[in-house]
């Protein structure tokens, strides 16, 4: 179908919003037919003056997130819509619903289960039958942890486990996540279901009871010497997406990593001591947004959305990653990951860049597959090759 647009983006003039635009205006081909969408139609106008000279003629569209039919307007107008605005678990169903009923196809910057979980239930089968592919966790969360153990995958083969461990990273925390994980915690409240389904390691699994029985897949949640990386470790806080995504590309891809594949992610600490002292902190700030008389003090000195750091913080942030694999043969190798940037700021605008790009422009170098995706199932190598390309490094050693 010939549509209007290439690509969409929505919720540009957020603060993820705003650096994605800034992104595409560096990044998109020459001519590529490009978009901004939103509620507030003088902030697109003003945002879209400030952009390169590329972005001139960038139409604005006016939409909002809870009108379905502007919605619908807008997905059938577009190949490719990619959105930035969140809480995604209360904003976002509506556009997911409105491109897999128009074949459109969709990235987002989510790292809510409960959310990805509804959008599995509704709009699987309407995107498998129009040919959309609607891929969640486009951004820090999930891109290198899912694109990692596919490229390891490629070098080993069937896989008996990968653990993936944080070496450094520098950056400060998105408002939008944390406004996320303060929803995710009130409609824990609200409906104590939600607390099953995001303690679930297979929450976003095609089919449940299909899942192998192996035991001993919850997220770590304390410290330990972990012996197949040989390191200290501690939790990791986005483990409880990303481990999620992982396991469903496996499932996807009827279980190419292994019907017996464990994963996990960590922090990698240089000593006990470390680990200690991370792990307390982390459970002390976790503890304090669950204390109704300690949320609202915690919470007034926490970014909000909208909000982040200057562009000298936002450049001078880095990631680098190390994805531990073992395969069937007992081969073990090691796919590191590095990014130059803030990874919840401007490494995950260039993420999302891409993979909007992608979806986009890329179609026939695509798997043939639709409905509700992961990155590693709906671009795989394609957007691996796009990232390297564009900067960033999958190395295998």
């Amino acid at each position: 179908m010939t549509r209007t647009f290439d690509l969409v983006l929505f919720g540009a003039t957020g603060f993820a919003g705003r650096l994605t635009a800034e992104y595409l205006a560096q990044h998109a081909p020459a001519g590529a037919r490009i978009a901004l969408a939103g509620r507030n139609g003088p902030k697109l106008e003003q945002l879209r003056a400030e952009l390169p000279a590329s972005a001139k003629a960038w139409p604005v569209l006016i939409a909002d997130a809870g009108d379905a039919a502007a919605l619908a307007k807008l997905a059938a107008q577009a190949t490719a819509v990619c959105t930035t605005v969140g809480p995604y678990a209360k904003y976002g169903l509506p556009l997911v619903e409105a491109c897999a009923k128009a074949g459109t196809h969709y990235c987002d910057l989510t790292g809510e289960t409960q959310f990805i979980r509804d959008s599995i239930d509704r709009a699987d089968a309407t995107a498998k039958a129009s040919g959309a592919r609607i891929v969640h966790t486009c951004g820090f969360d999930s891109i290198p942890s899912d694109l990692g153990v596919l490229a390891l995958h490629e070098a080993l083969g069937t896989l008996l486990r990968a653990t993936y461990v944080v070496v450094k990273m520098k950056g400060g925390v998105s408002g939008g996540t944390i406004a996320s994980m303060l929803n995710m915690l009130d409609e824990v409240k609200v409906n104590p279901s939600r607390r099953t389904l995001l303690s679930d390691p297979y929450a976003l699994s095609p089919n449940r009871e299909q899942e192998p029985k192996l035991g001993g897949e919850g997220d770590l949640m304390g410290l330990r010497y972990d012996e197949f990386v040989d390191q200290w470790v501690a939790p990791f806080v986005m483990a409880a997406i990303n481990t999620r995504v992982v396991r469903r590309s496996n499932a996807l891809l009827d279980y190419a990593y292994g019907r017996q594949f464990r994963y996990a992610e960590v922090m990698g600490m240089k000593s006990l001591f470390n680990a200690a002292l991370f792990t307390g902190g982390l459970g002390l700030l976790m503890g304090s947004l669950v204390f109704g008389p300690t949320r609202k003090l915690v919470e007034s000195r926490l970014p909000r959305p909208g909000e982040g750091p200057d562009e000298k913080t936002r450049k001078s942030g880095f990631l680098q990653v190390h994805v531990v694999g073992e395969g069937e043969s007992g081969v073990k190798k090691t796919l590191e990951i590095t990014g130059q940037g803030d990874p919840g700021y401007q490494l995950t605008a260039l993420i999302l860049g891409q993979a909007a790009l992608c979806l986009a422009f890329d179609d026939a170098k695509l798997p043939r597959r639709a409905g509700v995706l992961t990155p590693a199932t709906a671009m795989g190598r394609t957007l691996i090759d796009r990232l390297v390309a564009a900067g960033m490094t999958f190395t295998v050693s």
